[in-house]
Parts: C-alpha cells; structure tokens; sequence
C-alpha cells in the first residue's frame, strides 16, 4: 500500500459534516449526550445505559458517513441500517423518557426526560428525510450518491 492509498483511507468527509444528515447526527448525538448527563447527575441507572448505548450507535454511523466507510463496506446498504436504527431508537427512547417524567424523584431525571424526547424527535426527522430519499428500483450507486448529497 502506498502513501497515497493511506492517506485516501482515512480521509474525512467534511462536506458530510455540513449537510443536512450531519447536522442532524450531530445533533442527535449532542441531545443523547446531555440526556446521559442529566440521568448521571441525577444517579438513574436504569436509564443511563440507553442513552449511552445510542449515542455510541449515533456515534459509530457518523464516523462511517465521515470516513466513507459506507462505502468501502458494502455488504450492508448502510441507509436502511441507519433508518432502522433511528426508527427502533426513537421509540425507544420515547418510552425510556415516559417512564423518566413519569417516576422522577430528581430535577435531573426530569430534564434527562424532556431531553430522550427531543433526541427521539430528532430521530424520527432523521429516518423520515433518509428514507424519503432511498429508492429502490435504482442501482446502488445512484442512491449512495443521491443520498450523499
């Protein structure tokens, strides 16, 4: 392997960063994070693996977007990863904050609440716009590149 091939494999995908999809990551990421402090602050155990464990998912899909890994990765379409991941995520985390409001003890749970259920909506935005963007009848170049975009 050659310099340049090192170099080209971990090149980071900027442009992806600005977009609307990482904007959006980020975002989900940023709401999962302050929901994982609130729930640490306020000693709630029972919630804080979940949002931990999302945000490491969140985390993992954005790094794969940003290093194009989707790409060089091709036994999965990572698109319909990424929608199943959010759908599944966002109700999930609906139900885990419905449980936090309901039986907070501490200000902290209650934030930590208030917060899943923006990520959650942050979530169903983000599965809503990626597959409205999916097609299936084209080739699967044409959709990474359309989705990409």
């Amino acid at each position: 392997m050659s310099q340049n091939d090192n170099q080209r494999a971990w090149h980071a995908d900027a442009t992806f960063l600005k977009s609307k999809r990482g904007i959006m990551k980020v975002a989900e990421m940023v709401t999962l994070f302050v929901a994982f402090v609130c729930f640490a602050v306020a000693s709630s155990p029972k919630y804080l693996a979940a949002t931990a464990l999302e945000f490491l998912i969140t985390l993992l899909l954005l790094l794969l977007y940003l290093l194009k890994l989707n790409k060089r990765i091709t036994f999965l379409f990572w698109p319909i990863v990424d929608v199943f991941n959010s759908v599944f995520a966002a109700v999930y985390l609906i139900v885990l904050s419905l449980m936090a409001l309901t039986s907070y003890s501490v200000t902290g749970t209650l934030v930590g609440g208030v917060v899943c259920l923006m990520s959650a909506g942050l979530l169903f935005v983000d599965s809503y716009t990626l597959f409205k963007k999916i097609t299936f009848n084209k080739l699967r170049k044409e959709t990474q590149n359309q989705i990409n975009e």
